[in-house]
């Protein structure tokens, strides 16, 4: 039987990749904060609740997240608001019509100390208002005893918006010298790999209740910030764009060079064997990932 799923958040970098994904998985009634037949705005609780009732939908999937992390830090009412209480409502109408909710959330519940992968069960220590309130929605989904899946990503990226690939790519063409912080390690995922995975264990959580959970979800591998750059840079200049910075002017720095209002995790890996385990599923090297983004990228720009 074809599903009827609602998605919030449908004009994000994830949202916008959901929205294809999703599509054979039956009716998709993809909603943003603009949304004039039904309310998108994860800020109006009641709208959002009278939503779900009036949608009742087989699956909720929620892509929208207050996500500026440092603006966070002086307006955590706003952030509590969308990234907690919303989540509240939407759990709430999940159990009350038996849908399930699939939630994204973020490294970032974890105070990033070590180098070892961190596991779902490892202890989390929020360093930010951003992860406060993304640990807290994920608390509150889990305590309404909805069908749930809870998916902990990190350094998303995708080739529609902005993003930290073309923030490189553009400085690389316009100076001589760059720094990039080199302390923080993590794997770039795209957007297109976690709502293609998303489709794939929805239709699987749709005959095994049992998978509910939380899982962290990011591609294989890791890398500094540092080293990111450089690969895209490098496969750049590679592919005939004229790359004005040399490659050993591409300097590594520590993250005190870029102070900002919020604390961001430096250790961001995350362990994945319970996820690939649970849905037989196989999560590629972000290299592949990034060079497929970089292609459409560049064949945009020239």
């Amino acid at each position: 039987m074809p599903l009827k799923i609602l998605l919030l958040g449908r004009e994000g970098q994830v949202g916008w990749e959901l929205q294809r994904s999703l599509a054979p998985l039956g009716d998709v009634i993809a909603l943003d904060i603009h949304s004039t037949d039904h309310c998108g705005d994860l800020t109006n609780l009641v709208g959002l609740a009278q939503t779900v009732r009036a949608i009742q939908p087989d699956v909720i999937v929620n892509a929208a997240a207050h996500t500026a992390v440092d603006r966070a830090e002086s307006e955590p009412a706003l952030a509590h608001t969308i990234n907690t209480l919303a989540l509240g409502v939407l759990a709430g109408e999940a159990k009350a019509c038996g849908a399930w909710l699939v939630h994204y959330s973020t490294d970032y519940v974890f105070d990033g100390c070590g180098s070892a992968p961190r596991n779902e069960l490892d202890a989390t220590g929020p360093l930010s208002v951003y992860g406060s309130t993304k640990l807290a929605g994920e608390a509150v989904i889990v305590a309404s005893g909805c069908k749930h899946l809870i998916f902990r990503t990190s350094w998303v990226y995708a080739a529609r918006g902005n993003n930290f690939v073309k923030t490189m790519l553009k400085l690389a063409q316009e100076r001589e010298q760059l720094k990039v912080i080199d302390d923080q390690i993590g794997a770039p995922t795209g957007a297109d790999l976690l709502a293609d995975v998303t489709a794939h264990a929805i239709r699987q959580a749709q005959q095994q209740d049992d998978l509910a959970g939380i899982y962290h979800l990011v591609a294989a591998g890791e890398t500094s910030w540092h080293a990111y750059a450089k690969f895209v840079i490098e496969a750049a200049r590679d592919a005939g764009v004229a790359i004005k910075v040399a490659t050993d002017a591409i300097h590594a720095v520590p993250s005190s060079e870029f102070p900002t209002a919020a604390r961001r995790p430096m250790n961001s890996r995350l362990d994945t064997t319970k996820f690939k385990q649970r849905f037989g599923l196989n999560l590629p090297h972000w290299q592949v990932g990034v060079k497929r983004m970089l292609t459409e990228t560049l064949g945009q720009s020239q």
